[in-house]
């Protein structure tokens, strides 16, 4: 495949981003928006071309002898060279889950970018302060989490983790003259930043004895008893195995060196992925924009941490403890995200714990996935639930984007004295309840307030 469009991809966004953020303010709103909204659809035409050349092309070079997907390697251009097998490169790794990862963060994005060309102004056609840089930050977002999913090697995806926090905090933030949205997106900042920190140190310690950033490498090691779909290079399989065995024979407090790796790692996933007992600032995140929610904690960021557990998975399931972990922190994460989300009254906080818990359900299947229990069929309900989840979590939040100013206007102009606040309607029914128990006519029971409409007036 020819590195041209897989370029493109990585280079639309951030030169929309560079062209809003310098220049946005000398631009009237409606150019910003029109051409942020473009440089993001012709980014979804190139990954849609693609992922179409990877999944339907019959290119050799894509498909092993016997029908699997193979990982391609487009580009990889040297950054840093610390040894000779220590390189940190900068490149595009194709496979199956980035190509899927390409179609969902476009797609979502380009909906987010076109459906923010309404929501951030109101009915007199009047925008929101700031709507130019809300673009950029956007595209700057898209970026780096195109550059994450395509990342060659885990430095790389470092790198745009970092660079997708930090466009999150910018976004969350985005109405900065509101507290409790600047508490959220520091909040967001410090929580992710933290488990960020646990991140690295696996990064450090897994390189130190592999002596390699490379996922190909990660990944071509054979896992006994599951079909490997990773392998590359069967001559050098043995080698690999024997690198990875290092590691494994190396113990500290009762664990080989590859779990304790492997378990830092996750931290960083938990971060992203709001797991407990790092799941805290994901409600508070809602401060942001409805369009920012549904980009960032409903499609795309959130996934990360499964993205990043599901792209070392071969590593996995060689040190079995850390999926034992990984299990255990989804189902409680699952079952606690549930429960709270039955008792939250705002639409956006409900739509925030039923992500936590959906996005647990996707470690659990992750964590379960063994050779010997369906042959591993956890992973591909994983990855099918992700793609799933991230287009119907999508599209609720932009609902909730719609219907919100709605039900507000019509709280404002209902002559009724509770309006439609579910803690007045809840109040006015509970005393209805709690007073005598006497029989009641209907002439002497007090009116109940009616269910709020979504219509104005």
């Amino acid at each position: 495949m020819d590195a041209t469009l897989p370029l493109l991809i990585l280079v639309i966004p951030l030169a929309m981003f560079l062209l809003l953020g310098l220049f946005g303010n000398k631009m009237s709103h409606p150019l910003a928006g029109t051409l942020g909204t473009l440089g993001m659809g012709t980014t979804l035409v190139l990954a849609y071309t693609v992922a179409f050349t990877y999944f339907f092309s019959g290119d050799p070079t894509f498909i092993a002898e016997n029908g699997d997907r193979l990982q391609h390697v487009v580009f990889n251009q040297t950054w840093l060279a610390f040894t000779q097998n220590l390189v940190i490169k900068l490149g595009f790794l194709l496979d199956p889950i980035s190509a899927m990862m390409l179609v969902v963060i476009t797609t979502i994005s380009f909906m987010v970018h076109l459906y923010s060309m309404g929501y951030m102004r109101d009915h007199h056609g009047v925008y929101e302060h700031g709507f130019q840089r809300f673009y950029a930050f956007l595209s700057l977002f898209s970026f780096s989490m195109l550059g994450l999913v395509v990342a060659t090697n885990i430095f790389q995806m470092y790198i745009f983790w970092e660079l997708v926090g930090a466009s999150s905090y910018l976004l969350i933030g985005f109405y900065y003259t509101k507290p409790s949205a600047v508490s959220a997106s520091k909040k967001a900042f410090i929580v992710t930043r933290f488990a960020d920190l646990g991140f690295l140190i696996g990064i450090l310690v897994l390189s130190f004895y592999t002596q390699t950033f490379n996922f190909v490498e990660f990944t071509s090691a054979p896992v006994e008893g599951l079909l490997d779909t990773y392998q590359v290079n069967i001559a050098t399989s043995e080698g690999i195995r024997n690198i990875f065995a290092s590691a494994q024979a190396s113990t500290f407090m009762g664990a080989s060196v590859l779990t304790w790796a492997l378990v830092l790692i996750f931290m960083g996933g938990m971060g992203k992925s709001a797991m407990m007992p790092l799941h805290i600032w994901l409600p508070d995140a809602m401060e942001g924009p409805t369009p920012v929610s549904a980009l960032i904690h409903a499609a795309t960021m959130v996934v990360a941490g499964v993205y990043l557990v599901a792209r070392l998975f071969p590593l996995y399931l060689m040190e079995t403890a850390a999926l034992d972990i990984i299990t255990v922190v989804g189902a409680v994460t699952a079952l606690y995200a549930a429960m709270v989300a039955c008792a939250q009254i705002d639409i956006k906080r409900v739509l925030a714990f039923s992500t936590i818990s959906q996005i647990a359900f996707m470690m659990v299947s992750l964590g379960v996935a063994r050779p010997d229990f369906h042959e591993g069929l956890g992973y591909m309900a994983s990855m099918f639930h992700l793609f799933t989840h991230a287009m119907f979590k999508a599209l609720l939040f932009l609902g909730a984007g719609a219907l919100i100013p709605k039900c507000t206007a019509c709280a404002n102009t209902c002559p009724s004295p509770t309006g439609h606040s579910l803690s007045a309607v809840w109040q006015s029914q509970a005393s209805y309840l709690s007073a005598d128990s006497s029989p009641k006519t209907k002439s002497s029971a007090p009116a109940l307030a009616t269910a709020p409409s979504f219509t104005s007036g």
